[in-house]
């Protein structure tokens, strides 16, 4: 169970770029990263405005020459700094993510990177290379991933509970963009332009998600080839807002991603199952203390997040005991916990023994994702990954 309990010398200085007033995500980030005195919020460039992002800034009672103007001048600055940053989370809009990434990694910080950590190839490489290179920690905001239940679900398939795998069904599909909700809100223009979204809406914005869930619960499944239906159903969309792609494994096995933000009806929609030779588990994000066991032949039943019969690997992400809720500040907390984790081992130099959304990670996605476009632009045609 996690309790709080310290592991660090002292909290590691931390600083945001992006997250600032109105974000989205701002809040949840600072919320996690600080809720086990991990971290200590002590620089930023919270927002593209220097003014509202400094008023921001000195509200989470960072100190006023600590909120800056932008990322450049952060790294500068913090660099002769004896008690400067040491890691960084980037919460800014997707085109932005690999220029900042590079700059933080090349200034020797731990890096915690919305997805997608960038949108080519060529790029994502050029990440691995650096974070290898400077022997620095880059974690992919995959939130959904550190809720306990997906640490059973991991636990389960490598114990051999299910049997070998067979189906892979899984689907992040909302209904919010059902009309062109872009054209009033700034959040989501930006999501839906090709300059500023990269390649991709829905299969880098929730895809990836989905996809890196499976390489968290199945990671011994290595794509072989696939295939990918895209469309536009918004008049006016540049970028596909609905997709389903279709994944072939090495091992034979086969899995489904239904990508959509139109999917009226759907508050949220991102759930999956996974299927065995001899049973199967099911997820749904809206009910995450679940996870559903079925065994062919016996009784279907829930297993209950907290409870004794879990592996004690999903056990030890327990914070306030079975029978209470969990939600996605929990997980997210887990999250920056690992990444936490990921920075005491490296600055000591031992040897990371456990899984976490790693740069590797992010660029899977981006290779992900260049390869369903590919597909979807040659009317699906099947594509070697």
């Amino acid at each position: 169970m996690i309790d709080g309990e310290k592991f660090l010398e002292r909290p590691i200085r931390w600083a945001m770029i992006g997250g600032g007033r109105g974000s989205q995500i701002g809040y949840i980030h600072r919320s996690a990263a600080l809720r086990d005195n991990n971290f200590r919020l002590v620089a930023g460039a919270f927002d593209i405005d220097p003014e509202r992002g400094r008023d921001f800034g000195e509200k989470c009672y960072v100190a006023p020459d600590r909120c800056y103007t932008d990322y450049k001048e952060m790294f500068a600055a913090e660099a002769k700094r004896e008690d400067g940053i040491e890691a960084v989370s980037i919460a800014t809009p997707n085109f932005t993510h690999y220029e900042i990434a590079k700059a933080a990694l090349e200034a020797g910080l731990h890096v915690y990177c919305e997805k997608p950590m960038c949108f080519f190839s060529n790029e994502a490489q050029e990440l691995e290379r650096l974070a290898k290179e400077k022997n620095r920690i880059m974690f992919l905001s995959y939130g959904y991933c550190g809720h306990q239940m997906i640490e059973q679900a991991r636990r389960m398939v490598a114990s051999g509970d299910l049997g070998p795998i067979r189906i892979l069904n899984m689907q992040f599909a909302h209904g919010a963009h059902n009309v062109a909700v872009e054209k009033k809100s700034a959040a989501t223009a930006w999501r839906v332009d090709p300059k500023k979204a990269g390649l991709s809406y829905v299969l880098g914005d929730v895809g990836t998600h989905m996809l890196y869930l499976q390489e968290a619960i199945v990671p011994q499944l290595k794509i072989r080839r696939l295939m990918c239906s895209a469309q536009s159903f918004v008049e006016g969309r540049a970028l596909e807002d609905n997709a389903m792609s279709i994944m072939e494994y090495e091992s034979g096995a086969i899995g489904y991603i239904w990508s959509s933000c139109v999917n009226a009806g759907s508050e949220f929609g991102a759930r999956f199952r996974i299927v065995g030779e001899k049973a199967s588990i099911a997820w749904d994000a809206e009910h995450p203390n679940q996870l559903q066991y079925e065994v062919q032949g016996s009784m279907q039943g829930a297993m209950q997040r907290g409870a004794g019969y879990l592996y004690a690997e999903a056990r030890a992400d327990d914070r306030i005991g079975g029978g209470h809720p969990e939600g996605l500040f929990e997980a997210w907390s887990n999250l920056y916990t690992k990444f936490a984790r990921a920075i005491n081992k490296n600055e000591k130099g031992e040897p990371i023994d456990f899984w976490y959304p790693d740069v590797h990670a992010g660029a899977e996605g981006v290779k992900w994702v260049e390869k369903c476009v590919e597909s979807a632009k040659n009317e699906g045609a099947w594509v070697t990954y």
